[in-house]
């Protein structure tokens, strides 16, 4: 039970980091530098601290744990582009795409019989499957893309045969990183709105597939 009381705890110190240094996609300008955070591992400027709010951690959560803002970095951005996929994943079901061929050939199921939504995904797709996708993402975590401590969060890729984009110009970088940052935050309360809808009217994309 402590266990998971602290997991628990953990997730929420993660999203008031999250929520500490919310962005808007388009405004994805550095925050003015100003005098650093009083023992903070937050500083302005930092990938994430854009404007309109820069440095934001009103529960000041990363001056008791700045041992941890490294770890929440990489939680963010994990996140972040799983909610970006699960968010796309949506929006085209619902559009009508599927794959081709069947998800189970012992219970004669193809992709195609898997409803859109959201609730229709889940207990539409056998267990058995939910299993292999579990099993699959958690070897992509663990063993392929997994975190290098000494490469910048998030930098998953390593010496992988990937075309992964690389920017030498920092300012550049620092641009198209604090675009993903943005981004995946969008990504993460698009994809909660679209439990919220699905819940509330049994369409994921209300009022989109209403008309």
């Amino acid at each position: 039970r402590r266990g998971s009381v602290a997991v628990a705890a953990d997730v929420v110190k993660m999203i008031s980091v999250v929520l500490g240094s919310l962005a808007f996609n388009g405004l994805v300008t550095p925050a003015p530098t100003r005098a650093a955070v009083s023992m903070s591992a937050i500083s302005p400027g930092d990938i994430g601290t854009t404007r309109p709010l820069g440095v934001f951690d009103p529960l000041k959560l990363m001056e008791k744990n700045p041992g941890k803002y490294r770890r929440f970095q990489e939680m963010e951005i994990k996140h972040g582009r799983i909610a970006m996929l699960a968010t796309l994943g949506v929006i085209t079901t619902e559009a009508g795409f599927r794959l081709p061929g069947y998800i189970s050939f012992s219970q004669d199921l193809k992709f195609s019989d898997i409803p859109g939504s959201l609730d229709g995904a889940y207990f539409g797709i056998p267990i058995a499957g939910w299993v292999q996708i579990a099993a699959f993402i958690a070897a992509l975590d663990i063993a392929v893309f997994r975190q290098d401590p000494d490469l910048p969060p998030g930098d998953v890729v390593q010496d992988l045969p990937i075309q992964w984009v690389r920017y030498d110009d920092p300012e550049v970088k620092a641009f198209k990183l604090n675009i993903e940052r943005n981004n995946g935050r969008a990504a993460m309360m698009g994809i909660t709105g679209m439990y919220v809808h699905e819940l509330l009217t049994g369409n994921p994309v209300y009022p989109l597939g209403e008309l």
